[in-house]
C-alpha cells in the first residue's frame, strides 16, 4: 500500500479548493493529459471524471469516480484504469500550523493492477505520488501567494506548447 504525505504551504481550505475543481483534475494529477466531467457534480458521491493519460503516441480513456467526500478533510477516488483494474485513492488534510498536511494512500482494488501489485510497482507508485503531490503543492502554494505563476490556467499539454514557443492551445 503506497502512502505519501506532503506539507502544502497553504491553507487546508486552499488545497480543498483545489482538489474540489474537477477542471483542474489534470493540473496535479500525473500522466493527465486533458478531463471532462462526466456524471455527477465533482467533488460529490458517485461523480464521475473522464481523463485521457497519454503514453508517447498513444492516448487511454480512463475515469475516476467520488465514492467518499467529507468536505474539506477527505476525498476518496477510485480510479478507472481499463485492463489494469481500479484503485482506491485517498486524500487527507490535516491543518499544520498554518499549512496543510496532506496525506495520499493508494492500493489496488481490482483486475490486474492488484494482481501484479508487488514492491517494484510500490517503487513506482511513490515516485508518482512524489510527483503529484509536488504539483499539487505548486498550484496550492501559487494561488495562496496570490497569483499563478504560470499565468492563465492552461491544461499540461497547453502548457507544453506554450513552453515550447507553440501557440496557446
Amino acid at each position: 500500500m503506497a502512502v505519501r504525505h506532503q506539507l502544502v504551504k497553504a491553507s487546508p481550505q486552499a488545497v480543498w479548493d483545489v482538489l474540489a475543481d474537477g477542471d483542474r483534475y489534470a493540473e496535479w494529477v500525473v500522466g493527465t493529459s486533458s478531463t471532462r466531467e462526466m456524471t455527477g457534480e465533482w467533488p460529490h458521491v458517485d461523480a464521475k471524471i473522464a481523463y485521457a493519460v497519454r503514453v508517447g503516441p498513444v492516448s487511454l480513456a480512463n475515469e475516476t469516480v467520488v465514492r467518499r467526500c467529507e468536505e474539506p478533510d477527505v476525498l476518496e477516488l477510485e480510479a478507472r484504469a481499463g485492463v489494469l483494474g481500479t484503485a482506491r485513492i485517498a486524500f487527507e488534510l490535516r491543518p499544520w500550523g498554518r499549512h496543510c498536511l496532506v496525506i495520499l494512500d493508494e492500493h489496488p482494488l481490482q483486475g490486474v493492477g492488484g494482481l501484479l501489485h508487488n514492491a517494484g510497482v510500490e517503487v513506482v507508485t511513490q515516485i508518482r505520488h512524489r510527483a503529484l503531490l509536488g504539483r499539487l503543492a505548486k498550484v496550492c502554494e501559487s494561488e495562496a501567494r496570490g497569483g499563478r505563476s504560470d499565468g492563465p490556467r492552461r491544461t499540461p499539454a497547453a502548457a507544453r506548447a506554450h513552453a515550447e514557443g507553440g501557440a496557446d492551445a
